[in-house]
C-alpha cells in the first residue's frame, strides 16, 4: 500500500523546504567558522609571528656575514699607544688566470695584461690617491705575487691600503674596467714608529698561518656555534708577544655586516695597558746600541770586542714585579707585518732578530760567533752560592777562607780552577769572596764541599736552589714560548763533583735574561719571587678596568737575616767608571762568563743591580754577548736604564723628571 505522506505533494514539497534550510543553516555556520579561524590565523601572524616572520624573510635576501672585529690598543704606562688599529679601505686583487709564465704564448700574454693592469692602477693611485703612498709599477707586481710565491692559488692579493675617498669612488664606479678587482674595508695595525718593545709586543698574522701554532689548536677544534666568536681565515691575529698572549681579549668579538643591505658594525676589542715605560725602553735599547758600537773600538778586557752584535736588558720593579723595559736588540720595524707576512727580502733581515731574545734564545740575535741571548752567568751566580753554602751550613759569615787564586779539585787533585786575571785574594770572608768574584772560594767551599756532602745527590739539591730563585724554571711572564733555559749540570757525561764545582761560579746553566732579571728581584726582595709582568690592567673602549693584575709572589725562600745581609753586602762589586756619580747606594755584581767561539774562548758580558739597597726599588739585568768584561760592557747599560727609571719614576719616589720641570 503506498503511503499517505508520499502521495501528498504538499507535504512533500514542505519536506523539502525544510532540507534546505538546515543545509543553507549548515553552510552559513561553516564558512562563519572557517572566516573566524581565518581571522585569528591572521591576527597571530600580525602581533605574535610577525617579527620572526620578518627576521626569516630577511633572512631569505641578506646574510650576516662575521666582520673581525677592530682590535684593542696596547698601551705604554705613560698612555702612549705602542700598538692600535684603525680602519681602512683597501684595494685587493684576486687573479683570473692561473698561469703568467714567459715560458708559454698564454702565460705571456696574460703577464702583459697584468702589466697593463698594474700601469693602469699605478695612474689611478698618482691621480686620486695620496701622494705619500703612490705605488711604482714594480711595487703593484709585486703585491699581485705573479709567481705565487707568497700566496696559493687565487687567493686576493692586497694591493694598497689606506684607500682615499677619491680613490674608493673612482674603482666602485668603473669596477668592470678592472677584472677582479675589490674594495674591501678592514683595520690595519700599526705600531709605534719609535720601535718600542717591539719583540715584546709581537705582531699579527693571518688566522690560515696558524696551523703550526699550538696555541690557536683549542679555537680551531671547537664547535663554537656563537658568530661572534668565528675567525676568519684572512684575519690578522697575534703570532707572538703581548699582541698573541692577549689576543683573546685584544681581539673582542666580530661585528657583522650585513649583504648588502646593513652597514658595516664594527666591533671593539679591548685596551691593554701594559707596563712598558716608553721612556725608559728607548733608554735601554739606545744604551745597548751604543754599548756594542763602543765596544768594537774601545779595549775591554784588554781587547777589543767586535763580534758583540747583540744585547738584552729587564728592568723589573722589586715590589710589584712591573717590567718598565725590555729590551732585545737590534730590533726591527713591527710595522713590516701590517699585511700578515712580510717579504722574502725583508724577511731575510729580520729572520735572526724577530723574537725577543730576553725571554727566548730562538731567532732573537745572534753575535759574531754566533751565540745566542742565553749565556753562563759567570760570576753573577756567586751571591746565589754563598747563600746555598751558607743554609747548607758548609761555612759560617764569619769563616775566613784563604785564596791562593788556583783551586784543585778531582781524582788526585787533577783538575783547577784559577781566579780571573791570575789574582790572589789571601783570606777572605764570603762576603768579600763575593765583592772580589773568587772563583776558587766557590770551587773549594761550595761546590766541592756540596758533593762532600750529598755526593751524586748534591746536583739535586743544587738546582732545586736554582728553582726557588727562578733559574731553569718559567717565570710566569705574561708572554708566549717562554725559554727555562740549558741546565748542563743535569749532563751525566761529567762527574758530579766537576759539575757542582762549575756551577758554583757560573758556568754550567744558561738562563735568559728575564731570569736573571727575576733571579735579581729575589735577592733584593730577600726570597720574594715575583711574578714579572708586562700588563697593569685591561680596560675596555670607555676606560672601565675590565681587569687589574696585581703584584703576585710565586714562592719564597727562607733563610737565616744574617745570610742575607752578608751576601747583600757582598754585591758591592767595583763599577765605578760606568756608576760615577750615581746617587744611591746599590746592590750589583758583575759576571763575565767564558764560551767557545771560533776555537777560542770569548768573554759574555753580564750585569745584574738592584737600586736603592734598602728599600730596593728596581732590579736590573743585562747581558752583552761577546762583549767582554760585565764592568765594562753591560754596567753601563744598566745605569742608563736606572737614571731613566730614576727621571720618570724616581729610586727614592720623587721622580726627577717632574723636580726639573719645578725647578724650572
Amino acid at each position: 500500500m503506498k503511503s499517505v505522506y508520499m502521495d501528498d505533494p504538499r507535504k512533500q514539497e514542505a519536506a523539502m523546504q525544510r532540507h534546505f534550510n538546515i543545509r543553507l543553516n549548515l553552510f552559513f555556520f561553516s564558512a562563519f567558522a572557517i572566516f573566524t579561524v581565518i581571522i585569528v590565523r591572521l591576527a597571530i601572524l600580525q602581533f605574535v609571528e610577525g617579527p620572526t616572520l620578518s627576521r626569516q624573510e630577511s633572512n631569505l635576501r641578506v646574510k650576516d656575514v662575521p666582520m673581525p672585529p677592530m682590535r684593542g690598543s696596547i698601551l705604554a704606562a705613560g698612555g702612549e699607544k705602542l700598538a692600535y688599529s684603525t680602519p681602512v679601505q683597501s684595494l685587493y686583487l684576486t687573479l683570473q688566470k692561473s698561469s703568467y709564465s714567459q715560458d708559454s704564448e698564454s702565460g705571456k700574454k696574460n703577464y702583459e695584461e697584468a702589466v697593463a693592469l698594474a700601469r693602469k692602477l699605478k695612474n689611478a693611485f698618482a691621480r686620486y690617491g695620496a701622494p705619500d703612498k703612490a705605488m711604482s709599477e714594480e711595487d703593484i707586481l709585486k703585491a699581485m705575487d705573479l709567481n705565487f710565491q707568497t700566496n696559493n692559488g687565487f687567493v686576493p692579493r692586497r694591493i694598497k691600503v689606506e684607500l682615499t675617498p677619491k680613490e674608493v669612488a673612482y674603482f666602485i664606479e668603473r669596477k668592470s674596467e678592472f677584472s677582479g678587482i675589490d674594495i674591501v674595508e678592514e683595520s690595519i695595525r700599526h705600531y709605534d714608529k719609535d720601535r718600542v718593545a717591539v719583540q715584546t709586543i709581537g705582531y699579527l698574522k693571518k688566522f690560515q698561518s696558524t696551523r703550526d701554532l699550538d696555541w690557536y689548536d683549542p679555537i680551531r677544534e671547537a664547535k663554537n656555534e656563537d658568530p661572534s666568536l668565528q675567525y676568519t681565515e684572512e684575519e690578522l691575529v697575534g703570532f707572538d708577544g703581548l699582541e698573541l698572549y692577549y689576543q683573546n681579549e685584544l681581539r673582542g668579538k666580530n661585528g657583522f655586516k650585513s649583504v648588502p643591505i646593513d652597514p658595516r658594525n664594527m666591533a671593539n676589542g679591548i685596551p691593554e695597558h701594559t707596563t712598558i715605560n716608553k721612556n725608559v725602553q728607548l733608554a735601554a735599547q739606545q744604551a745597548i746600541m751604543d754599548q756594542i758600537k763602543w765596544v768594537h773600538t774601545h779595549t775591554v778586557s784588554g781587547k777589543v770586542h767586535p763580534h758583540a752584535k747583540t744585547g738584552y736588558a729587564v728592568a723589573m720593579e722589586v715590589d710589584t714585579g712591573n717590567v718598565v723595559a725590555m729590551a732585545s736588540m737590534p730590533d726591527y720595524d713591527t710595522n713590516l707585518w701590517q699585511s700578515g707576512g712580510v717579504s722574502t727580502e725583508d724577511w731575510n733581515k729580520i729572520m735572526d732578530n724577530y723574537r725577543n731574545g730576553t725571554i727566548t734564545p730562538n731567532s732573537s740575535g745572534r753575535s759574531g760567533h754566533n751565540f745566542d741571548s742565553t749565556v753562563y752567568l759567570g760570576s753573577t751566580i756567586k751571591p746565589l752560592s754563598v747563600l746555598v753554602g751558607l743554609n747548607e751550613g758548609l761555612f759560617t759569615t764569619s769563616d775566613r777562607y784563604n785564596d791562593t787564586g788556583i783551586a784543585y779539585f778531582g781524582r788526585n787533585d787533577s783538575s783547577s780552577v784559577r781566579n780571573s786575571s791570575r789574582h790572589v785574594y789571601g783570606r777572605i770572608t764570603p762576603r768579600e769572596a763575593i765583592i772580589k768574584s773568587s772563583n776558587t772560594f766557590m770551587v773549594d767551599m761550595v761546590g766541592e764541599k756540596l758533593w762532600k756532602k750529598y755526593h751524586d745527590k748534591g746536583i739535586g739539591i743544587w738546582d732545586g736552589y736554582m728553582k726557588q730563585f727562578g733559574l731553569g724554571v718559567p717565570t710566569g711572564v705574561d708572554l708566549p714560548d717562554e725559554f727555562r733555559g740549558r741546565l748542563d749540570y743535569t749532563d751525566e757525561s761529567e762527574t758530579s763533583l766537576a759539575r757542582l764545582v762549575y756551577s758554583s761560579f757560573g758556568q754550567q746553566a744558561k738562563y735568559t735574561t728575564l731570569q736573571l732579571a727575576q733571579y735579581t728581584t729575589t735577592l733584593a726582595t730577600r726570597g720574594k719571587r715575583m711574578e714579572p709582568h708586562l700588563v697593569s690592567k685591561i680596560t675596555d673602549s670607555e676606560g672601565n678596568v675590565v681587569k687589574e693584575i696585581k703584584p703576585k709572589v710565586l714562592n719564597e725562600v727562607k733563610f737565616n737575616d744574617a745570610y742575607w745581609k752578608e751576601v747583600i753586602a757582598g754585591m758591592s762589586t767595583n763599577v765605578s767608571s760606568a756608576f760615577s756619580g750615581f746617587p744611591y747606594d746599590f746592590a750589583r755584581k758583575t759576571g763575565t762568563s767564558e764560551q767557545v767561539g771560533g776555537k777560542e774562548k770569548r768573554d759574555n758580558g753580564v750585569f745584574i743591580a738592584f737600586a736603592p739597597r734598602e728599600n730596593p726599588k728596581l732590579a736590573v739585568a743585562v747581558v752583552i754577548p761577546e762583549g767582554g768584561f760585565g764592568a765594562n760592557s753591560a754596567a753601563p747599560v744598566a745605569r742608563k736604564i736606572f737614571d731613566a727609571y730614576d727621571r720618570e719614576y724616581g729610586l727614592d719616589g720623587v721622580p726627577k723628571k717632574a723636580e726639573n720641570q719645578t725647578s724650572k
